[in-house]
Parts: structure tokens; C-alpha cells; sequence
């Protein structure tokens, strides 16, 4: 069949488009995930460390040994100090109710969307919390506890950002502009 020269540059630039996407779209579908991991292929350590998991481990996805094997070598690296901590954590978060678990993490989750300077930010924020004496913190999350919803809206706005870009008061650089702390 012969086509008008016009329709011919059409389905050419159209099967070449179609061409073009599909190889793509192989590109993209064909990027490996993890492979499943053997547990003849791990280290003595790590068989040690996720024996547990031993009679399950093909059974697992390829993402989820991935997690674990690089969870046992963050274990593996861990003091005994911080063993003892990370297993108070843990038992801490079997006991947590699973709505309040779902809740944790969500906010997790957003936390991972958050930009660097962000999550930089928010972790910067979080230690001088932590560094304030303990009736100042009490004082701090009542006073956020009172604060209406739109207010705590803004609150979180304005903390969010870096602190570069958060509004100073002329003599108290660590706190907000138009903002009073309560006298008691």
C-alpha cells in the first residue's frame, strides 16, 4: 500500500515514538530489584544473628532479606550498649497498640519525603527539645496542647522550614517573630 508522502512522515515519526517508548518502558520494568539471597550465602554471623527467620528465609520477598541481612550487619556494628537499647525499643513497639503503630508510621513516612535540609532541620529542632530542661519541655508541649489548630498548623509551618528561612526576633535569634513566651 502506498501512502501520501504527508501520512508516511506520520506513522514513521509515530512508530518511532512507539518504538522509543517501549524501550523506555523496558528500561524502567527491567531495573532488578534485589535477588533472593540463598541462606547458604550468608555469613556465619548473619545466620547467627536472623537464625530465627532460618526455616522461612526463601520464603521471604528478595526486598525483605535485603532489609535484613543489611539490619544484621547494622547489629553486628551495635555495642552491647546499644543492643540493650535497641532491643528496650523494640519491645516498646510490640506494645504499642497497632493504630498507634500505623500512626508512627505515617509520619515516618512523610518524614523520608521531607528534603535534606529538612529532615536536617527537624533533627536539629528535636535535640535542642531534648536538650531543654524537663519543666521547660513540660511548659513547651502544654502550651502547644492549648494552641487552637490553625495555630498549631502554623507552628509546624514555621518550624518546618530551615532555620535560614525562619523569621527572627531582633534580639532573640533563637525564637520566632511575633511570639511571646508565657510568663509563669
Amino acid at each position: 500500500m502506498i501512502l501520501p508522502r504527508s501520512m508516511t512522515s506520520v506513522t514513521t515519526g509515530s512508530a518511532a515514538w512507539a518504538v522509543l517508548l517501549a524501550f523506555c518502558a523496558s528500561l524502567v520494568w527491567a531495573q532488578p530489584g534485589p535477588e533472593p539471597i540463598p541462606w547458604e550465602q550468608l555469613s556465619p554471623q548473619e545466620r547467627r544473628i536472623l537464625q530465627p527467620l532460618e526455616r522461612r528465609w526463601s520464603e521471604l520477598p528478595a526486598e525483605r532479606q535485603d532489609r535484613l541481612r543489611r539490619g544484621a550487619k547494622r547489629w553486628s556494628s551495635m555495642s552491647p550498649e546499644q543492643r540493650k537499647h535497641a532491643q528496650e525499643r523494640l519491645q516498646r513497639w510490640r506494645q504499642l497498640p497497632p493504630d498507634q503503630r500505623e500512626r508512627i508510621r505515617k509520619r515516618f513516612e512523610r518524614f523520608r519525603r521531607l528534603s535534606p535540609q529538612e529532615r536536617r532541620a527537624l533533627r536539629e529542632a528535636r535535640q535542642k527539645f531534648r536538650s531543654l530542661p524537663p519543666e521547660r519541655r513540660r511548659a513547651l508541649r502544654e502550651r502547644f496542647q492549648q494552641m487552637t489548630p490553625e495555630e498549631r498548623r502554623r507552628f509546624r509551618r514555621q518550624f518546618s522550614r530551615p532555620p535560614h528561612d525562619r523569621p527572627q526576633s531582633p534580639g532573640r535569634p533563637d525564637r520566632p517573630q511575633g511570639r511571646r513566651p508565657s510568663r509563669r
